[in-house]
């Protein structure tokens, strides 16, 4: 199935410009490809407006959102992949809500690690040693 999150935050997004609200949305600014500006990032996160007063060349679309906002007065280009999307809230009142970790939402990579898997159909993951403390070799005649 495709991704929840484009459809859930365009859903929540639009409930909240319908009940007078302002959007912002919350973003995890150390996942791929997120483009904000740098100088306003508090412990890897941003908060950012998104009402339609606030920004300009709006899109959303199932994954990414982008446009253009001021801050300190020049206006910078916002790009926003559904992965990093963390919440959606109302300034008002803090209605919204928060998004769970979802596969799929880089399209692109799933479709390169299907295609690594069709080149090397028989390839297993390597399994993950077990973290017992010190290792050790056993001698096997």
């Amino acid at each position: 199935m495709t991704p929840q999150r484009p459809y859930l935050l365009r859903a929540l997004y639009d409930w909240l410009l319908d009940n007078q609200c302002t959007p912002h949305v919350v973003v995890d600014t150390e996942q791929a490809f997120v483009e904000v500006p740098q100088e306003h990032i508090q412990d890897g996160q941003i908060v950012l407006n998104i009402h339609p007063d606030a920004v300009t060349r709006f899109n959303m679309d199932l994954e990414h959102i982008s446009f253009e906002a001021r801050f300190s007065g020049s206006a910078r280009r916002i790009w926003l992949p559904m992965a990093a999307i963390i919440a959606i809230y109302a300034r008002e009142n803090g209605a919204g809500t928060m998004f769970e970790p979802e596969p799929g939402l880089f399209p692109q990579e799933n479709q390169a690690d299907s295609q690594d898997a069709e080149s090397e159909p028989h390839a297993q993951p390597a399994p993950s040693a077990p973290n017992k403390g010190k290792p050790s070799l056993k001698v096997v005649k």
